[in-house]
């Protein structure tokens, strides 16, 4: 089957949102039928995580499960735009492994 749209999910701290969304933008990944663009959802999780020994984490102990509050970036995009918006979530992310979850979107007409 050949997708036309993807959804992407991201796991990211608070404080980088704004700039994810500024940077999406410009780039047209959170732009839905050439009439609206910035649309994402974003909503708040706890995630958790262990460093293991050559790991270089933004947050958290190596050895040592960590607990925090991150945000769940949401937004589909075109699958034509998806390797740049992949290119500017990790410039933009602090992590030096973000999770990016990509999906595909069946668009029906309704």
């Amino acid at each position: 089957m050949d997708y036309k749209v993807v959804k992407f999910e991201v796991f990211i701290p608070e404080e980088f949102v704004e700039e994810l969304r500024n940077e999406l933008n410009k780039v047209h990944a959170l732009t839905v039928d050439g009439i609206y663009d910035n649309c994402m959802a974003v909503s708040k999780v706890k995630g958790s995580w262990r460093p293991l020994e050559n790991a270089n984490p933004y947050e958290g102990v190596i050895g040592e499960i960590s607990e925090e509050e991150e945000c769940k970036v949401e937004f589909t995009c075109r699958y034509e735009i998806s390797k740049e918006a992949i290119k500017v979530i990790k410039r933009v992310h602090p992590y030096e492994t973000p999770v990016i979850n990509i999906l595909p979107n069946l668009i029906f007409d309704i």
